[in-house]
């Protein structure tokens, strides 16, 4: 549910926006929207920085599609790490449905 998301970071931020603003940025940050979006999807780096030919930095939009991608040492260096970084936060996200 991307709109209880996006609630949840407004509260974060302490911001109260109204709902037709909300539903602009629903729109905005859909898969579909981002992925078709140069200043969202990285098409705009030179491809000898990132080829997005080899491994676009969005692909399918699937949610626990990372498991076909990273080994089970890769992603505990990755829980590990993610874990460091979020530790002073509240804020969860899903990585599973």
């Amino acid at each position: 549910d991307s709109k209880r998301e996006i609630r949840k970071v407004m509260k974060y931020m302490g911001k109260d926006l109204p709902e037709d603003v909300l539903e602009k940025i629903h729109q905005h940050t859909t898969f579909k929207t981002m992925k078709e979006n140069h200043m969202a999807n990285y098409s705009s780096i030179p491809t000898h920085v990132m080829d997005h030919e080899v491994s676009p930095f969005m692909r399918k939009g699937i949610c626990g599609d990372w498991k076909n991608h990273l080994t089970v040492a890769q992603n505990e260096l990755f829980d590990a790490y993610y874990k460091r970084k979020m530790s002073d936060t509240d804020l969860t996200f899903r990585f599973e449905v």
